[in-house]
């Protein structure tokens, strides 16, 4: 009994940790992104129900922990770009519009190549100026409301040296108590604490086509997607990367009118699913993943609750939360950008364009931090092209350098059916 149930419970726990630990970020975003209460609302629980029927159907079909989720930092690229020109239709249609490339990518493996192309360094550090905006805001908050960011603070910490997993929803715990506190009686007196579906009609423009809905398909991709295979195939499978990709583009096609932003693989909490702890037979971890799917959209039911929460919150105070979330993606960022001294500058002026919030012809900062990252790269090539160091022995590259979970990515996995390795 206990065998069956052990990756049921597994899955569970997932779906918590993952709802809890990153809510508030896609609240955040899509609120920024120009969504009223109640689209948001309805984004999170667009996001939930296509999240787990994802999950539910990758895990069924190939048999392999394959956990699905939203793009936390995805929402993160929406609180640092802000309404697009001409308010929430046109976010809709960027996130529409991202869903279609991810598609793409798991149909044409040449997109997919390209995307696999972009170097590591200068995404690391797209990524990480995405981030920063919001993991400042827990020390704006301690300065600003110390009396109520402080024991959110150091509820975090606490349950970060003692039980890691748990520590942003003990964060957020904290907060919502001290919300509950710090708010007025008839504060959720008039929210809508049953969630419902608001479409909206999408619009399209070309700086949101360029300054949103590229980023947000290149930070999906390179922050989720590839991530969350690698972690399966540290874990020994062999997953379908164009399967997965098919499916959680679909899914993000079908959340976005309603106002879901991205679907994709999980990087995050894929390995409670995917490690021994799911299950100690590795053939049997996949009911951890459906679990966590079939969780997560039943969870959807409280995203009312979580808005309304939110709604009557200090700002600040569930940035503060965002941002604590946050902040492991942005050091595993800023250490892919700044690992090889050779493209360590050009990583550093992609941050700091990204960083900036600079906005030109409509088009949002990440995307000029990409096009800023790369013309250094190519500037300094050509340079070292033009006056090598003779000093240095060439080294030819083995193939035990190749990347094989960006390789595989590349190739699109197009027979659709995953295994184990061995």
């Amino acid at each position: 009994m206990a065998g069956r149930t052990q990756p049921v419970l597994a899955g569970v726990v997932t779906a918590l940790v993952g709802f809890a630990s990153s809510f508030t970020v896609v609240l955040a975003g899509l609120r920024a992104a120009g969504a009223s209460d109640a689209q948001a609302a309805s984004g999170l629980l667009a996001l939930c129900v296509a999240c787990g029927l994802a999950a539910a159907w990758l895990g069924w079909r190939h048999r392999i922990p394959m956990s699905v989720a939203w793009s936390t930092p995805g929402a993160a690229l929406l609180v640092a770009t802000g309404s697009p020109p001409g308010g929430w239709p046109v976010a809709v249609g960027a996130f529409l519009v991202s869903g279609l490339l991810i598609v793409a990518a798991g149909l044409f493996p040449p997109l997919g190549r390209a995307v696999a192309a972009i170097p590591k360094p200068v995404a690391g550090a797209m990524l990480a100026g995405v981030l920063l905006p919001l993991c400042t805001a827990p020390v704006r908050a301690l300065v600003e409301l110390p009396t109520v960011a402080g024991p959110v603070v150091a509820g975090w910490l606490l349950l970060h040296r003692f039980a890691r997993r748990w520590a942003v929803p003990g964060a957020l715990l904290v907060a919502v108590a001290a919300i509950a506190l710090t708010s007025p009686p008839t504060g959720l007196s008039g929210a809508a604490l049953i969630p419902s579906i608001t479409l909206t009609a999408p619009a399209w423009n070309a700086s949101a086509l360029i300054g949103l809905a590229l980023p947000l398909f290149l930070v999906t991709m390179a922050a989720q997607n590839v991530p969350g295979m690698a972690v399966l195939v540290g874990y020994g499978y062999r997953p379908p990367f164009g399967a997965a990709l098919r499916a959680t583009g679909l899914a993000s096609l079908l959340a976005a009118p309603a106002g879901g932003h991205a679907v994709n693989l999980a990087a995050i909490t894929a390995a409670l699913a995917a490690g021994p702890d799911a299950h100690p037979d590795p053939d049997r971890r996949w009911v951890a993943s459906v679990t966590a799917g079939v969780g997560l959209a039943l969870l959807g039911l409280g995203a009312g609750v979580a808005t309304a929460l939110v709604a009557v919150a200090p700002p600040i105070l569930i940035e503060a939360v965002a941002g604590l979330a946050l902040l492991g993606a942005l050091a595993t960022a800023l250490a892919s950008a700044v690992t090889d001294p050779a493209t360590r500058e050009a990583a550093v002026v992609t941050f700091v364009v990204t960083a900036s919030g600079v906005t030109l012809i409509g088009v949002g900062g990440a995307f000029w931090g990409l096009v800023a990252g790369c013309l250094m790269l190519l500037l300094f090539r050509r340079r070292s092209a033009a006056t090598p160091d003779r000093s240095v022995p060439v080294v030819e590259p083995s193939v035990a350098d190749s990347d094989p979970v960006a390789d595989r990515a590349a190739e699109g996995d197009s027979d659709g059916v995953g295994a184990r390795v061995g």
